[in-house]
């Protein structure tokens, strides 16, 4: 099978995180498909951005102060898709005694030119756009983020994600597009609600989380609990997951045992061989040259780990460049082998 290079927010290694730019840079590189993770507005628009909060990125704290919520953060349900546009976006940044320090220090420059949020529709249009004027077809790869929060505040955004696909085309599962979620309860209310409702049927895919991340909540017994990952991550958790899913979306270090594993000596877990014994395939993420493991030198080492030791079928690289440049050339060297020892 073809392995692909997904672009994690676009070419998220050069550019700031899911701005137009960064995914314009991440197709002209030769990504296969291009994320979009999704949050709500107050007035129901679904912006591309990483986070249910907006504190990481953005100059909000600076234009809307008043708007904090008592956790610290101000969550993008809080504003109109108007005043989300008046924002400036910046490569990502962490607060430290009170100063924006970069996050990736090489990356591009906080708070430099200028970049600004938009809508799922308007990136659907833009990459369409892209296909036309290109000839090609590169495809989408739609992530709903925290399902749960927005039902705890009376949004569907699984629903309003759909209702944009069918708008643009993206049906069937012979479509360039993949939905995926880390909300296991969400996905099987996509798959079994929703799919029949608006008549799709689109690849879908199971994001995996560690349970310490509190990532994923479900309402149940009468209260929102935290979503427990591990039945899920066994061979007979993964049969149950491939009624809902076309694959499995793990972190990468849940393929490599970073415990076992050392420089000369990757050690992979069965999570993919599960997944694949399942029938479905496993897309990884996310591999950073920038963040690397203590068991590789190289972002080229990590790359052959996953697409080849691992046999992952596909990934989620800030680094769309390297990863398209690695399969090439791998799959260059392996041909030639092949040719010459038959």
């Amino acid at each position: 099978m073809e392995k692909i290079v997904i672009a994690h927010r676009g070419a998220s290694g050069y550019l700031p995180e899911h701005t137009l730019e960064s995914k314009a840079l991440a197709y002209m590189m030769g990504a296969d498909y291009l994320e979009q993770d999704l949050a709500m507005s107050r007035d129901d628009c679904l912006i591309v951005i990483h986070d249910i909060y907006l504190d990481r990125l953005t100059d909000v704290a600076e234009k809307f102060p008043e708007r904090i919520r008592a956790d610290g953060r101000f969550y993008v349900i809080d504003f109109t898709l108007e005043e989300l546009k008046s924002l400036n976006f910046s490569e990502g940044f962490i607060i430290e005694k009170g100063q924006k320090v970069q996050e990736y220090k090489n990356r591009f420059p906080m708070f430099t030119s200028t970049f600004k949020l938009h809508t799922f529709e308007e990136e659907i249009e833009f990459i369409q756009g892209l296909n036309k004027t290109m000839g090609k077809d590169v495809g989408i790869y739609v992530e709903t983020k925290a399902p749960w929060f927005h039902k705890q505040h009376n949004k569907d955004i699984s629903k309003a994600t759909l209702e944009v696909l069918k708008k643009y085309g993206y049906t069937k599962k012979e479509d360039k597009v993949y939905f995926q979620t880390f909300d296991y309860p969400d996905l099987k209310y996509v798959r079994e609600t929703l799919f029949p409702q608006y008549n799709i049927d689109v690849k879908t895919i199971l994001l995996y989380a560690y349970n310490d991340w509190h990532e994923t909540y479900e309402y149940k017994e009468g209260k929102w609990q935290l979503f427990d990952y591990e039945p899920l991550m066994t061979f007979d958790g993964m049969k149950e997951v491939s009624r809902y899913a076309t694959g499995t979306g793990p972190s990468y270090d849940m393929i490599i045992d970073k415990d076992k594993s050392k420089q000369g000596s990757i050690v992979i877990t069965d999570f993919v061989a599960n997944t694949h014994n399942n029938n479905m395939i496993c897309h990884p993420y996310t591999v950073r040259k920038d963040k690397l493991p203590h068991y590789v030198t190289s972002v080229d080492e990590l790359y052959d780990a996953l697409y080849f030791k691992a046999d992952v079928d596909g990934l989620f690289t800030d680094f769309t460049d390297l990863a398209v440049n690695f399969l090439k050339n791998k799959i260059q060297k392996l041909a030639f082998t092949n040719m010459h020892f038959k």
